[in-house]
């Protein structure tokens, strides 16, 4: 392929278009990250499974910045301000909690979104790990579990898009 023919990923295009639809329908938008995936940073205590559901709505998170290689936040989690950075290709899904309508990204997805270094500059205070929780409450001050949610499955709605 020539340099004319090759594009940059259009994954953190879509990322921040549907950020934006979602804000303007004042909706909550809800990003879900591979927690696995190189150089991403979360709270480990709200990790299951791999993966992690971030309530990104203005409200909830200081200082977010949606480039075209991460996706890097302030949040409280249990009373304590914590930075959150996720590389691009760590992206799941974003979409509203409201209604579940958004976009889900596959997790194969081979595209080299350049530019990351999942070095040790990128350094966040982590701790234990416990609960995937699709709550409001995820990325807001007061993380308390919900108990009646513990049943429910962990499962996002049939509607959404896999983008490969």
């Amino acid at each position: 392929m020539s340099d004319i023919e090759h594009m940059s990923s259009s994954k953190p295009y879509l990322i921040r278009a549907f950020y934006e639809w979602i804000v303007d329908n004042e909706k909550t938008p809800y990003l879900v990250l591979n927690t696995d995936y190189p150089g991403t940073k979360v709270p480990r205590q709200y990790i299951e499974n791999g993966r992690i559901v971030l309530n990104i709505s203005m409200r909830a998170v200081d200082a977010l910045v949606m480039d075209n290689v991460k996706i890097q936040f302030k949040a409280s989690f249990g009373g304590v301000q914590q930075i959150v950075l996720a590389p691009i290709a760590a992206v799941l899904a974003i979409y509203a909690r409201e209604n579940g309508k958004g976009m889900i990204f596959s997790e194969d997805e081979s595209e080299d979104i350049g530019g990351w270094d999942a070095s040790p500059t990128h350094e966040i205070i982590a701790t234990e790990s416990s609960a995937f929780k699709d709550s409001e409450k995820t990325t807001q001050t007061s993380t308390q579990s919900d108990d009646s949610t513990k049943d429910k499955p962990k499962k996002l709605p049939d509607y959404l898009h896999i983008i490969k």
